[in-house]
């Protein structure tokens, strides 16, 4: 499992550095694909593998990032689309006992998976956004990273074992730790050197929303009787199951920039 870790994010991560460096619609482009991978990952439990409402509530959810990347409005359209279609989809399907469990969890991946997901889009456009990006997605590595090497080492009280079982209390304590230092560290190499009394709270702020980012989705694999929501990614998962935290600490960074910061 670790070693599929370590290959994998060998793989991965000289990829996410690129495409972030790159923006625009090579980064747009590749978080719609994520996104519609990982909402497809949502909804096929629910709705069957390759059912025809799964793979087009994926549709709908990267269609929200793709608009996020024309402009912030068509977000709210997509959303609105989003929002609708599929209730249409259920109505004319005629199945009334399976419409309103179907509906509520297309419409949830949708917020869930899409909305959350296109802050990645727009945090990438504020003015540079680059470097926030990078700071927010490597210090929710971080988060995930040093839970897991912490939990391993010295881990003996259980977290949340009704939602996760694997992870505990010091884990999560050094996961925090790892992520507080992770956006203290990238605050100053690169660049933005915010000043302490903005930093720190996001300091603190994003690591917590790691933290109930990856027992959200726990929370809702074991509502739906599964371990991973994918197997795309080896000693991972599936996509969904590497964003979940980066679903959470995304829009925190994205609102921590247009609100607090002049």
């Amino acid at each position: 499992m670790l070693a599929q870790r370590v290959a994998s994010a060998a793989v991965g991560l000289p990829l996410v550095v690129l495409l972030i460096w790159a923006g625009g619609p090579w980064y747009a482009g590749a978080v719609c694909l994520i996104i519609l991978i990982a909402a497809y990952e949502f909804q096929a439990p629910q709705l069957g593998p390759w059912s025809p409402l799964a793979v087009f509530i994926a549709g709908l959810a990267a269609a929200i990032a793709a608009g996020a990347f024309v402009g912030t409005d068509w977000v709210l359209w997509f959303m609105i689309a989003g929002a609708i279609l599929p209730l249409v989809w259920v109505t004319l399907r005629g199945d009334p006992k399976s419409a309103l469990p179907d509906y509520t969890h297309a419409v949830g991946g949708i917020i869930y998976v899409g909305l959350l997901g296109a802050h990645l889009v727009l945090l990438r456009e504020l003015d540079d956004g680059r470097d926030w990006v990078y700071l927010a997605v490597f210090s929710t590595f971080a988060v995930d990273t040093f839970a897991y090497a912490t939990g391993r080492a010295i881990g003996r009280r259980k977290l949340a074992p009704a939602i996760s079982p694997g992870k505990t209390v010091e884990g999560t304590i050094g996961g925090m730790a790892g992520g507080f230092a992770m956006v203290m560290l990238a605050n100053y190499f690169l660049g933005m050197r915010l000043e302490a009394a903005l930093i720190v709270p996001l300091a603190l702020l994003l690591p917590l929303a790691a933290v109930m980012g990856d027992l959200t989705e726990s929370m809702v694999k074991r509502g739906m009787d599964i371990k991973d929501a994918g197997k795309i990614l080896p000693g991972h998962g599936g996509l969904l199951d590497r964003m979940d935290s980066i679903l959470f600490t995304i829009p925190v960074v994205y609102y921590f920039l247009i609100w607090v910061v002049p």
